[in-house]
Protein backbone atom coordinates (compact mmCIF):
# COMPACT_ATOMS: atom_id res chain seq x y z
CA UNK A 1 0.00 0.00 0.00
CA UNK A 2 1.23 3.16 -0.63
CA UNK A 3 0.41 6.38 1.48
CA UNK A 4 -0.67 9.36 -0.82
CA UNK A 5 -1.87 12.84 0.30
CA UNK A 6 -4.23 12.95 -2.66
CA UNK A 7 -6.40 9.95 -1.22
CA UNK A 8 -5.92 10.60 2.05
CA UNK A 9 -9.53 11.78 3.93
CA UNK A 10 -9.38 16.50 4.51
CA UNK A 11 -12.17 18.03 7.16
CA UNK A 12 -12.70 21.32 6.46
CA UNK A 13 -15.09 22.71 9.50
CA UNK A 14 -17.90 19.95 9.77
CA UNK A 15 -17.30 18.20 6.49
CA UNK A 16 -14.63 15.28 5.72
CA UNK A 17 -13.75 14.83 2.02
CA UNK A 18 -12.61 11.01 1.58
CA UNK A 19 -9.69 12.56 -0.91
CA UNK A 20 -8.51 15.95 -1.96
CA UNK A 21 -9.85 15.12 -5.61
CA UNK A 22 -12.33 17.78 -6.72
CA UNK A 23 -14.60 18.16 -9.78
CA UNK A 24 -14.25 21.93 -10.48
CA UNK A 25 -17.85 23.76 -11.22
CA UNK A 26 -17.76 23.67 -15.69
CA UNK A 27 -20.17 25.71 -17.52
CA UNK A 28 -22.72 22.77 -19.43
CA UNK A 29 -25.23 25.45 -21.19
CA UNK A 30 -27.49 23.41 -21.04
CA UNK A 31 -30.51 23.61 -18.52
CA UNK A 32 -33.86 24.83 -19.99
CA UNK A 33 -35.22 28.40 -18.70
CA UNK A 34 -32.86 27.99 -15.55
CA UNK A 35 -33.89 24.31 -14.86
CA UNK A 36 -31.02 21.05 -14.55
CA UNK A 37 -32.20 18.22 -17.12
CA UNK A 38 -31.17 14.98 -17.15
CA UNK A 39 -27.55 15.85 -19.09
CA UNK A 40 -26.70 17.30 -15.34
CA UNK A 41 -27.70 14.46 -13.51
CA UNK A 42 -25.65 12.41 -15.59
CA UNK A 43 -22.75 14.59 -15.55
CA UNK A 44 -22.20 15.55 -12.10
CA UNK A 45 -23.60 11.23 -11.67
CA UNK A 46 -20.59 10.36 -13.97
CA UNK A 47 -17.99 12.30 -11.53
CA UNK A 48 -19.13 11.05 -8.48
CA UNK A 49 -19.35 7.32 -9.22
CA UNK A 50 -15.73 7.98 -10.73
CA UNK A 51 -14.25 8.55 -7.28
CA UNK A 52 -14.01 12.14 -6.61
CA UNK A 53 -14.22 13.28 -3.28
CA UNK A 54 -16.16 16.42 -4.11
CA UNK A 55 -18.00 17.50 -6.87
CA UNK A 56 -18.88 21.58 -7.71
CA UNK A 57 -22.10 21.85 -9.97
CA UNK A 58 -21.32 24.60 -12.94
CA UNK A 59 -22.07 27.73 -11.69
CA UNK A 60 -25.64 28.60 -11.21
CA UNK A 61 -27.34 32.10 -11.01
CA UNK A 62 -28.12 34.30 -8.60
CA UNK A 63 -30.59 36.50 -10.55
CA UNK A 64 -31.85 36.13 -14.11
CA UNK A 65 -30.17 39.20 -15.52
CA UNK A 66 -26.60 37.05 -14.67
CA UNK A 67 -27.56 34.17 -17.21
CA UNK A 68 -24.44 34.36 -19.24
CA UNK A 69 -26.68 32.28 -21.84
CA UNK A 70 -30.09 30.17 -22.45
CA UNK A 71 -28.91 27.25 -21.01
CA UNK A 72 -27.60 28.24 -18.04
CA UNK A 73 -28.57 27.22 -14.24
CA UNK A 74 -30.67 29.30 -12.35
CA UNK A 75 -30.96 29.67 -8.34
CA UNK A 76 -33.13 33.11 -8.29
CA UNK A 77 -36.03 31.50 -6.99
CA UNK A 78 -37.51 28.49 -4.47
CA UNK A 79 -38.87 26.90 -7.67
CA UNK A 80 -35.54 25.71 -8.04
CA UNK A 81 -34.71 24.15 -5.09
CA UNK A 82 -36.08 20.54 -5.64
CA UNK A 83 -34.52 19.85 -9.25
CA UNK A 84 -31.36 20.91 -7.32
CA UNK A 85 -31.76 18.75 -4.50
CA UNK A 86 -31.90 15.88 -7.25
CA UNK A 87 -28.87 16.08 -8.31
CA UNK A 88 -27.44 16.34 -4.65
CA UNK A 89 -29.12 13.08 -3.84
CA UNK A 90 -27.67 11.60 -6.32
CA UNK A 91 -24.23 12.65 -5.95
CA UNK A 92 -24.55 11.56 -2.68
CA UNK A 93 -25.10 8.45 -3.37
CA UNK A 94 -22.52 7.67 -4.73
CA UNK A 95 -20.09 8.55 -1.92
CA UNK A 96 -19.14 12.14 -2.84
CA UNK A 97 -19.77 15.43 -1.75
CA UNK A 98 -21.83 17.88 -3.61
CA UNK A 99 -20.91 21.90 -4.04
CA UNK A 100 -22.51 24.39 -5.84
CA UNK A 101 -20.88 27.60 -7.67
CA UNK A 102 -22.78 30.65 -6.88
CA UNK A 103 -22.11 33.44 -9.86
CA UNK A 104 -23.42 36.33 -12.17
CA UNK A 105 -22.43 36.83 -15.71
CA UNK A 106 -22.22 40.79 -15.15
CA UNK A 107 -21.18 42.29 -18.54
CA UNK A 108 -20.62 38.80 -20.46
CA UNK A 109 -24.21 37.79 -20.12
CA UNK A 110 -26.80 37.42 -22.99
CA UNK A 111 -24.33 35.47 -25.05
CA UNK A 112 -24.72 32.53 -27.37
CA UNK A 113 -22.77 29.13 -26.22
CA UNK A 114 -18.99 29.08 -26.71
CA UNK A 115 -19.61 26.02 -29.55
CA UNK A 116 -21.72 28.41 -31.02
CA UNK A 117 -19.57 31.31 -32.00
CA UNK A 118 -19.18 32.78 -28.75
CA UNK A 119 -20.14 35.91 -29.38
CA UNK A 120 -23.72 38.17 -28.11
CA UNK A 121 -26.12 36.61 -28.66
CA UNK A 122 -28.70 37.83 -31.23
CA UNK A 123 -32.68 38.52 -30.35
CA UNK A 124 -35.27 36.21 -31.35
CA UNK A 125 -39.06 35.63 -30.16
CA UNK A 126 -38.43 32.26 -28.05
CA UNK A 127 -36.68 34.79 -25.82
CA UNK A 128 -39.17 36.26 -24.02
CA UNK A 129 -37.97 38.49 -21.72
CA UNK A 130 -35.48 39.71 -23.69
CA UNK A 131 -35.40 43.26 -22.50
CA UNK A 132 -34.98 42.46 -18.78
CA UNK A 133 -31.73 40.23 -19.52
CA UNK A 134 -29.76 43.42 -20.12
CA UNK A 135 -26.19 42.87 -19.21
CA UNK A 136 -25.10 44.77 -16.16
CA UNK A 137 -21.34 45.86 -14.82
CA UNK A 138 -20.41 48.12 -12.20
CA UNK A 139 -19.72 50.59 -14.58
CA UNK A 140 -20.33 50.99 -18.87
CA UNK A 141 -17.93 49.12 -20.50
CA UNK A 142 -17.90 46.78 -22.95
CA UNK A 143 -15.81 43.51 -22.35
CA UNK A 144 -14.86 44.48 -25.49
CA UNK A 145 -15.02 46.14 -28.99
CA UNK A 146 -16.85 42.69 -30.28
CA UNK A 147 -19.46 42.96 -26.98
CA UNK A 148 -22.37 45.08 -26.38
CA UNK A 149 -21.93 48.20 -23.63
CA UNK A 150 -23.72 47.36 -20.30
CA UNK A 151 -25.33 48.96 -18.32
CA UNK A 152 -23.71 50.29 -15.17
CA UNK A 153 -25.82 49.44 -11.86
CA UNK A 154 -26.89 52.02 -9.59
CA UNK A 155 -26.08 52.00 -5.91
CA UNK A 156 -29.16 50.73 -4.85
CA UNK A 157 -28.85 48.26 -7.36
CA UNK A 158 -26.00 46.53 -6.32
CA UNK A 159 -26.61 46.12 -2.51
CA UNK A 160 -29.64 44.38 -3.95
CA UNK A 161 -27.60 41.83 -5.66
CA UNK A 162 -25.51 41.40 -2.57
CA UNK A 163 -29.33 40.03 -0.53
CA UNK A 164 -29.18 38.08 -3.85
CA UNK A 165 -26.66 36.01 -3.28
CA UNK A 166 -27.49 35.81 0.45
CA UNK A 167 -30.89 34.06 -0.82
CA UNK A 168 -29.37 32.14 -3.28
CA UNK A 169 -26.89 30.44 -0.47
CA UNK A 170 -30.17 30.24 1.44
CA UNK A 171 -31.63 28.03 -1.70
CA UNK A 172 -28.04 25.88 -2.01
CA UNK A 173 -28.45 25.09 1.91
CA UNK A 174 -31.97 23.79 1.41
CA UNK A 175 -31.49 21.94 -1.74
CA UNK A 176 -29.02 19.94 0.58
CA UNK A 177 -25.29 21.47 -0.77
CA UNK A 178 -22.50 20.80 1.31
CA UNK A 179 -20.25 22.90 -0.55
CA UNK A 180 -20.54 26.35 -1.19
CA UNK A 181 -18.25 28.51 -4.33
CA UNK A 182 -18.67 32.25 -4.84
CA UNK A 183 -17.43 32.53 -8.73
CA UNK A 184 -15.39 35.85 -8.46
CA UNK A 185 -13.33 35.16 -11.57
CA UNK A 186 -13.09 34.70 -14.96
CA UNK A 187 -14.09 38.55 -16.15
CA UNK A 188 -17.72 37.90 -15.01
CA UNK A 189 -19.77 40.17 -12.13
CA UNK A 190 -17.76 40.06 -8.88
CA UNK A 191 -14.35 40.09 -11.09
CA UNK A 192 -15.75 43.10 -12.21
CA UNK A 193 -15.94 45.08 -9.77
CA UNK A 194 -12.67 43.74 -8.65
CA UNK A 195 -10.58 45.34 -11.64
CA UNK A 196 -9.53 48.97 -12.35
CA UNK A 197 -10.32 47.36 -15.87
CA UNK A 198 -13.79 47.39 -15.30
CA UNK A 199 -14.98 49.52 -12.25
CA UNK A 200 -14.59 53.03 -12.73
CA UNK A 201 -17.30 53.76 -10.17
CA UNK A 202 -17.08 56.93 -7.77
CA UNK A 203 -19.51 55.09 -5.14
CA UNK A 204 -18.42 53.23 -1.88
CA UNK A 205 -18.28 49.71 -4.37
CA UNK A 206 -15.40 51.74 -6.59
CA UNK A 207 -12.16 54.02 -6.51
CA UNK A 208 -9.84 52.36 -4.34
CA UNK A 209 -8.73 48.68 -4.03
CA UNK A 210 -11.09 48.33 -0.69
CA UNK A 211 -13.73 50.31 -2.82
CA UNK A 212 -13.00 47.52 -5.55
CA UNK A 213 -12.87 44.56 -2.62
CA UNK A 214 -16.37 45.74 -1.04
CA UNK A 215 -18.97 44.01 -3.28
CA UNK A 216 -17.72 40.88 -3.01
CA UNK A 217 -16.92 41.39 0.71
CA UNK A 218 -20.25 42.39 1.66
CA UNK A 219 -21.75 39.20 -0.93
CA UNK A 220 -19.40 36.97 1.58
CA UNK A 221 -20.89 38.29 4.84
CA UNK A 222 -24.43 38.05 3.18
CA UNK A 223 -23.64 34.16 1.92
CA UNK A 224 -22.67 33.74 5.61
CA UNK A 225 -25.49 34.92 6.99
CA UNK A 226 -27.41 32.20 5.28
CA UNK A 227 -24.84 29.48 4.81
CA UNK A 228 -24.19 26.81 8.04
CA UNK A 229 -21.03 27.83 9.88
CA UNK A 230 -20.19 24.02 9.74
CA UNK A 231 -20.20 23.83 5.52
CA UNK A 232 -17.68 25.12 3.67
CA UNK A 233 -17.19 28.27 1.86
CA UNK A 234 -15.18 28.67 -1.33
CA UNK A 235 -14.21 31.70 -3.21
CA UNK A 236 -12.74 31.31 -6.77
CA UNK A 237 -10.43 34.16 -7.71
CA UNK A 238 -8.64 35.15 -10.89
CA UNK A 239 -5.40 35.26 -9.05
CA UNK A 240 -3.46 36.68 -11.95
CA UNK A 241 -5.54 38.39 -14.37
CA UNK A 242 -3.12 40.21 -16.44
CA UNK A 243 -5.05 43.41 -16.72
CA UNK A 244 -3.89 44.91 -13.06
CA UNK A 245 -5.00 42.22 -10.75
CA UNK A 246 -2.33 40.00 -9.75
CA UNK A 247 -0.69 37.81 -6.63
CA UNK A 248 -0.48 40.46 -4.27
CA UNK A 249 -3.80 41.88 -4.50
CA UNK A 250 -5.36 38.16 -4.62
CA UNK A 251 -3.39 37.71 -1.19
CA UNK A 252 -4.66 40.94 0.69
CA UNK A 253 -8.47 40.08 -0.31
CA UNK A 254 -8.31 36.30 0.88
CA UNK A 255 -6.88 37.66 4.39
CA UNK A 256 -9.94 39.45 4.55
CA UNK A 257 -12.19 36.76 3.00
CA UNK A 258 -10.73 34.56 5.72
CA UNK A 259 -12.18 36.85 8.61
CA UNK A 260 -15.61 36.82 6.23
CA UNK A 261 -15.77 32.74 6.82
CA UNK A 262 -14.22 31.77 3.51
CA UNK A 263 -12.07 28.60 3.91
CA UNK A 264 -10.49 28.21 0.63
CA UNK A 265 -9.48 30.08 -2.31
CA UNK A 266 -9.76 28.51 -5.49
CA UNK A 267 -6.94 29.52 -7.71
CA UNK A 268 -7.59 30.57 -11.66
CA UNK A 269 -6.83 33.50 -13.74
CA UNK A 270 -7.50 35.68 -16.88
CA UNK A 271 -10.94 36.33 -18.44
CA UNK A 272 -11.08 39.63 -17.60
CA UNK A 273 -9.82 40.85 -21.14
CA UNK A 274 -10.22 38.31 -23.99
CA UNK A 275 -6.51 37.64 -23.79
CA UNK A 276 -5.92 33.77 -23.16
CA UNK A 277 -5.78 33.01 -19.58
CA UNK A 278 -2.20 32.62 -18.97
CA UNK A 279 0.92 33.07 -17.18
CA UNK A 280 3.87 33.43 -19.42
CA UNK A 281 3.95 32.50 -23.28
CA UNK A 282 2.83 28.77 -23.05
CA UNK A 283 0.74 26.52 -21.02
CA UNK A 284 2.21 24.00 -19.63
CA UNK A 285 1.52 21.54 -16.90
CA UNK A 286 0.38 23.13 -13.54
CA UNK A 287 0.96 26.82 -15.02
CA UNK A 288 -1.59 27.99 -12.51
CA UNK A 289 -0.06 26.31 -9.59
CA UNK A 290 2.29 29.22 -8.17
CA UNK A 291 -0.58 31.24 -7.95
CA UNK A 292 -2.25 28.84 -5.69
CA UNK A 293 1.47 28.34 -3.69
CA UNK A 294 1.56 31.92 -3.76
CA UNK A 295 -2.22 32.97 -2.29
CA UNK A 296 -1.63 29.65 0.52
CA UNK A 297 1.90 31.15 2.08
CA UNK A 298 0.47 34.91 2.12
CA UNK A 299 -2.90 34.63 2.91
CA UNK A 300 -2.28 31.52 5.37
CA UNK A 301 -5.84 30.02 3.76
CA UNK A 302 -6.24 26.61 2.14
CA UNK A 303 -6.01 27.33 -1.67
CA UNK A 304 -7.14 24.69 -4.76
CA UNK A 305 -4.93 24.20 -7.41
CA UNK A 306 -6.39 23.86 -10.98
CA UNK A 307 -4.76 24.05 -14.42
CA UNK A 308 -3.77 21.21 -16.95
CA UNK A 309 -3.34 18.73 -13.77
CA UNK A 310 -3.26 15.70 -16.02
CA UNK A 311 -1.64 12.96 -13.78
CA UNK A 312 -2.08 11.35 -10.43
CA UNK A 313 1.76 11.82 -9.65
CA UNK A 314 1.09 15.29 -10.68
CA UNK A 315 -1.44 16.04 -8.36
CA UNK A 316 0.25 14.25 -5.33
CA UNK A 317 3.74 16.12 -5.97
CA UNK A 318 1.36 19.31 -5.81
CA UNK A 319 0.28 18.39 -2.53
CA UNK A 320 3.62 17.27 -1.28
CA UNK A 321 5.21 20.86 -2.31
CA UNK A 322 2.43 22.70 0.08
CA UNK A 323 1.58 24.14 -3.19
CA UNK A 324 -2.73 23.58 -2.56
CA UNK A 325 -4.54 21.64 -0.13
CA UNK A 326 -7.15 20.19 -3.09
CA UNK A 327 -6.51 19.57 -6.62
CA UNK A 328 -9.25 20.40 -9.23
CA UNK A 329 -9.00 18.15 -12.29
CA UNK A 330 -11.27 20.11 -14.92
CA UNK A 331 -11.00 18.93 -18.12
CA UNK A 332 -8.74 16.05 -18.06
CA UNK A 333 -11.78 14.25 -15.72
CA UNK A 334 -14.29 15.27 -18.68
CA UNK A 335 -11.78 13.04 -20.64
CA UNK A 336 -11.62 10.20 -18.06
CA UNK A 337 -14.44 10.36 -15.47
CA UNK A 338 -13.02 7.69 -13.94
CA UNK A 339 -10.12 9.51 -13.41
CA UNK A 340 -10.16 9.37 -9.31
CA UNK A 341 -9.28 5.80 -9.75
CA UNK A 342 -7.23 5.57 -12.84
CA UNK A 343 -4.59 7.82 -10.79
CA UNK A 344 -5.22 5.38 -6.98
CA UNK A 345 -4.20 2.75 -9.18
CA UNK A 346 -0.91 4.30 -10.80
CA UNK A 347 0.15 5.60 -7.12
CA UNK A 348 -0.36 2.21 -5.98
CA UNK A 349 -3.53 3.25 -3.48
CA UNK A 350 -4.52 -0.14 -1.76
CA UNK A 351 -7.92 -1.03 -3.26
CA UNK A 352 -8.08 1.46 -5.75
CA UNK A 353 -11.78 -0.20 -6.74
CA UNK A 354 -13.23 0.19 -3.39
CA UNK A 355 -13.78 3.95 -3.84
CA UNK A 356 -16.28 3.31 -6.71
CA UNK A 357 -19.48 2.14 -7.00
CA UNK A 358 -19.94 -1.52 -7.22
CA UNK A 359 -21.83 -1.95 -10.19
CA UNK A 360 -18.18 -1.50 -12.09
CA UNK A 361 -15.86 -1.68 -9.21
CA UNK A 362 -16.39 -5.14 -8.38
CA UNK A 363 -16.04 -6.26 -12.21
CA UNK A 364 -12.71 -3.94 -12.66
CA UNK A 365 -11.67 -5.87 -9.21
CA UNK A 366 -11.99 -8.88 -10.63
CA UNK A 367 -10.19 -8.56 -13.95
CA UNK A 368 -7.28 -6.88 -12.12
CA UNK A 369 -6.80 -9.83 -9.93
CA UNK A 370 -6.26 -12.25 -13.19
CA UNK A 371 -2.90 -10.26 -13.11
CA UNK A 372 -1.93 -10.80 -16.59
CA UNK A 373 -1.50 -7.62 -18.14
CA UNK A 374 -4.73 -6.76 -17.35
CA UNK A 375 -3.70 -2.72 -17.12
CA UNK A 376 -6.48 -0.57 -18.52
CA UNK A 377 -6.65 1.16 -21.72
CA UNK A 378 -5.91 4.48 -19.92
CA UNK A 379 -2.07 3.63 -18.29
CA UNK A 380 0.47 6.02 -18.01
CA UNK A 381 3.02 6.45 -15.16
CA UNK A 382 2.67 10.29 -15.21
CA UNK A 383 5.61 12.50 -15.26
CA UNK A 384 9.11 12.36 -15.67
CA UNK A 385 11.69 14.10 -13.94
CA UNK A 386 11.87 16.64 -17.09
CA UNK A 387 7.98 16.99 -17.07
CA UNK A 388 7.24 14.86 -20.31
CA UNK A 389 5.15 12.27 -19.93
CA UNK A 390 6.18 8.40 -20.11
CA UNK A 391 4.32 5.64 -20.53
CA UNK A 392 4.58 1.88 -20.12
CA UNK A 393 6.01 -0.12 -22.63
Amino acid sequence: MTETLLFSPMTIRGLTLKNRIVVPPMHQYSAEKGFPTDWHLMNAGKFAAGGAGLVVVESTKVERRGCGTVGDLGIWDDKFVAPLARLVQFIRQQNAVAGIQLGHSGRKARASRPWEGDRPLQRTPHIEDWDAWQPVAPSAIAHSERWPEPRALETGEVKDLVQAWGQAARRAHEAGFDVLELHGAHGYLVHEFLSERSNQRTDEYGGSEAGRMRFLIEVTEAVRAYWPDHKPLFVRLSVEDNAGWGPEQSARLAKILKTKGVDVIDCSSGGISEAAPILGKEIKYSYQVPLSEHVRREAEIMTMAVGLIIHGDQAEQILRNGQADLIAVGREILNNPNWPMDAALKLGVEGPFRNVPPQFGYWLGTRAKRGFGTQPSTWQNGLREDGRATSNP
